[in-house]
């Protein structure tokens, strides 16, 4: 190959049929100005016409592309995306198992149990004949999922923190991951508004409101903090927005820094402390006027 000139586009000093080298050249490669590349191209001899020109950068664009889609789905967030999602399927397809094993270890067995601790007796038993054989088989697998989600949910709480160190504080591994997963990543996450992250996971009630046909929704899985469940009914709102905004800084400090910051704990300590303080207040209140309509 004959080298082109210092401004012969991004396949200068790339050889032909080098793709790692056209990727680096692609993802750094920069010109003050458009030319006429692929006329360069087949002058330098990069190749021997523009159609050939043309041919290579496709070939080029689609292997860097390819590369590119390759890591990010290496990524450890969209591991952890993986994971909490591969944990949901396990759990739902051995309580649905569950169900169908009961049934069938109930008509040849007087002793079993319904639930997955059901089909892990059952599981253990020695089946005397071939279709006991298939009932204690289905409840193995049933067994062997439910242990799966189990596993996961280990690995789960011990990447979750070093992917995103203060969302698994704040949220706890399993919320984070699972904000993660809907978002579709910890930069998309990152980037989403808190009033978005609050309602993630409610998208039918939000739809459901959008055509007119349901109120607002106050929030998503986020519901299963406990800042959110374990507050009364009539703060859940403002609950569920502290907590929401307080989970967008975390997520943007873990996705852009990666270090783990107290002052933002701190504050949705103090935050919530503030809510619940109002709430007793109003409790104590209402318990007052009860007690003088009494008298």
């Amino acid at each position: 190959m004959t080298h082109a000139d210092a401004d012969s586009g991004w396949f200068e000093s790339v050889p032909p049929d080098d793709l790692e080298a056209a990727r680096k050249a692609i993802d750094s490669g920069s010109a003050e100005s458009p030319k006429d590349w692929p006329t360069k191209a087949a002058e330098s001899g990069f190749a021997e016409d523009k159609d050939e020109y043309y041919d290579k950068l496709h070939e080029a664009a689609n292997y860097a592309t390819r590369e590119v889609v390759k890591e990010r789905e290496r990524a450890d967030d969209q591991q952890l995306k993986h994971s909490i999602r591969a944990m949901d399927d396990c759990e739902r397809t051995a309580n649905e198992l569950a169900e169908r094993a009961a049934e069938w270890a109930g008509s040849l067995f007087d002793d079993a149990e319904p639930g997955i601790e059901g089909a892990r007796a059952v599981a253990d038993r020695e089946p005397d004949d071939e279709l006991e054989q298939r009932a204690v088989s289905l409840a193995a697998r049933v067994a062997d999922l439910a242990a799966e989600r189990d596993a996961l949910a280990e690995t789960i709480d011990r990447i979750a923190p070093a992917v995103a160190p203060n969302l698994a504080e704040m949220a706890g591994p399993e919320l984070a991951a699972r904000l993660i997963a809907l978002a579709g990543g910890l930069e998309p996450l990152a980037k989403k508004p808190s009033g978005t992250l609050q309602v993630l996971g409610a998208e039918d009630a939000l739809f459901a409101h959008l055509s007119g046909r349901a109120p607002s929704p106050k929030h998503g899985i986020i519901y299963t903090h406990e800042y959110v469940r374990n507050t009364r009914p009539e703060d859940r709102g403002s609950a569920s927005r502290a907590l929401a905004g307080k989970l967008t800084l975390a997520a943007r400090v873990d996705h852009y820094s990666g270090e783990r910051r107290e002052t933002l704990h701190e504050d949705l300590r103090e935050r919530m402390a503030t809510i619940r303080a109002r709430a007793e207040e109003a409790t104590q209140a209402d318990a007052e006027v009860d007690a003088e309509g009494d008298e």
